[in-house]
């Protein structure tokens, strides 16, 4: 057992600052449980969120000495001794006390989505819908997303300039991503991905991938690919030529 220093953000909206805890270490802690034996020993009004205590329910997001992180997953062990650790909530959404941010707006953004579209004539002769076992892998990938949302938190286009007007965020764009290269949907999304959520914004520096507990490749896998059928659709000079050659046949489905 040794005694470390905590220093932890205690505030709401409008105001608040770091006060120190110090606090006794048992060997094999995480953060989650230093900030759990805090509550229960030096101050009880200290807000968390936090649920499975396993890292598959994203709740207990903070930033641990300035790299957002799951504090449940975040072992007491990577920090040398004497070592000072700040714990701060997610910079990118609104304090509602302490260490619990309001993320609401995420779930605003997931309902601008349209969801899962299938054809009714992708079905086989049972009934069934079929597809490749590689077309199940490709999208299954995006489907691990815990939603953490430590991938909104530091998106600079979040989190630096705050576009939530503009920009949807990595974690919406890979859900956008899995629905558009999934082989039995039908819906048509790239307008709204290039007009109404933004993907243009997103300047691929992969500092949503570098933190993403689930190892996720949003930026290789998701995004990029999601972009390049914007760019398709829209710049694409071949296309763009075809466009002229036949506007004025207002029957034809310009590509």
């Amino acid at each position: 057992m040794s005694v470390r220093l905590f220093k932890i953000f205690r505030g709401d909206k409008t105001s608040g600052k770091m006060n120190d805890y110090k606090i006794d270490i048992d060997k094999g802690m995480v953060v989650l449980d230093v900030i759990h034996r805090i509550q229960a020993e030096q101050a009880g009004d200290l807000a968390v969120r936090w649920n499975c205590k396993a890292g598959k329910c994203g709740s207990c997001s903070v930033e641990i000495n300035g790299k957002p992180k799951l504090s449940c997953m975040t072992r007491m062990n990577e920090y040398s001794d004497g070592e000072i650790i700040y714990v701060r909530p997610i910079k990118t959404f609104p304090i509602m006390k302490d260490l619990v941010t309001d993320v609401s707006w995420n779930y605003e953004q997931n309902k601008k989505i349209t969801p899962f579209s299938p054809s009714p004539n992708s079905k086989d002769n049972n009934g069934d819908y079929r597809m490749m076992q590689e077309d199940v892998d490709r999208v299954q990938e995006f489907r691990k997303c815990i939603e953490c949302y430590l991938c909104q938190n530091v998106c600079h286009v979040l989190r630096d300039h705050d576009r939530k007007d503009k920009f949807i965020g990595p974690r919406f764009l890979i859900r956008l991503a899995g629905l558009e290269m999934h082989p039995l949907d039908v819906a048509d999304r790239i307008p709204v991905v290039k007009d109404s959520f933004g993907s243009g914004m997103c300047n691929i520096t992969r500092c949503c991938t570098d933190v993403c507990p689930e190892h996720i490749q949003l930026t290789d896998n998701g995004i990029i690919p999601l972009k390049e059928r914007v760019v398709d659709r829209y710049y694409d000079p071949i296309k763009l030529l075809f466009r002229k050659l036949f506007k004025r046949n207002k029957g034809y489905k310009y590509p």
